[in-house]
């Protein structure tokens, strides 16, 4: 049985969790603020580390801090209501595994749980370049899950745009990270996608640097983008034969949902441009 440490100084919410996990099959305890958290942490193994952040004595950040240099490491759900890019980016550069914004329906927590929980121990280090709320910079690895991490963290920046522009945005996101990983970086862990993004008061700007060599349009049959004339789907046929997952859409979708996209001559680096007026 998984076992999950609940570090929340909220006695309700540390109720709430606490009885979330159990109904779910966990083995749980709880802590009342960092400091105790890491007290149970130095007696204890946990698979999984629920935890604040604004608590008294040792708030979540400061526990995420000292966590670098414990024996034991395990992964950690960041949940608070604090969506503001400093806290946030300071989650992901001391190595949050994912972060939950509160409130949150309960299913989405579950779900979060069993994603955390299922994932591979040594899964690769997100590493923080610039960690400026108009200047972000990171190296990803190149693996799906590591891509689903970071996603969680980058829709949370754009929390202040309107719904219809988030959405797509991360959309757009999702598909060139994905693109950049599986054809750029091969999904090899070891290989890194450099992800920038940029936010100015008209603008919000995204540039994807692959490891790979590049592509030439014309060596994409698997891609929508080259369709014939009427043949909306031939790319299907080509992915089922390749044996490649269900999709394709992504160069095609990306250019319907952003103002500007962008590739330098290689095409192993991308820009995509949504203007916020």
């Amino acid at each position: 049985m998984n076992k999950i440490l609940v570090i929340e100084d909220d006695r309700a919410i540390r109720h709430l969790l606490c009885q979330l996990m159990k109904t779910a099959g966990y083995s749980v305890e709880i802590a009342k603020d960092g400091l105790e958290g890491l007290e149970k942490l130095r007696e204890n193994k946990y698979d999984l580390i629920l935890l604040d952040i604004w608590m008294p004595r040792m708030n979540g950040l400061e526990f995420l801090a000292q966590l670098r240099n414990e024996s034991s490491r395990p992964k950690v759900i960041v949940m608070t209501a604090d969506s503001t890019p400093e806290t946030l980016l300071t989650a992901v550069r001391e190595q949050a595994y994912l972060y939950l914004a509160k409130p949150f329906q309960p299913k989405v927590l579950e779900e979060m749980v069993r994603s955390a929980l299922s994932a591979k121990l040594d899964s690769g280090a997100i590493e923080v370049i610039s960690a400026r709320p108009d200047w972000v910079e990171l190296l990803v690895p190149c693996e799906l899950e590591a891509a689903e991490r970071i996603q969680t963290f980058m829709t949370h920046l754009e929390i202040d745009l309107a719904s219809e522009v988030r959405d797509a945005v991360g959309r757009a996101f999702h598909e060139l990270l994905l693109n950049a990983m599986e054809w750029g970086g091969q999904l090899d862990p070891n290989r890194k996608v450099r992800i920038s993004y940029l936010r100015a008061r008209r603008m919000l700007l995204y540039r994807i640097t692959d490891p790979g060599k590049g592509f030439r349009l014309d060596d994409l049959p698997h891609a929508a983008v080259n369709n014939p004339p009427g043949q909306p789907f031939e790319h299907i046929k080509v992915r089922e034969e390749k044996g490649l997952r269900a999709g394709g859409f992504g160069i095609l979708m990306t250019r319907a949902m952003v103002d500007e996209l962008l590739y330098n001559e290689a095409r192993n680096e991308v820009v995509f441009v949504k203007y916020l007026d």
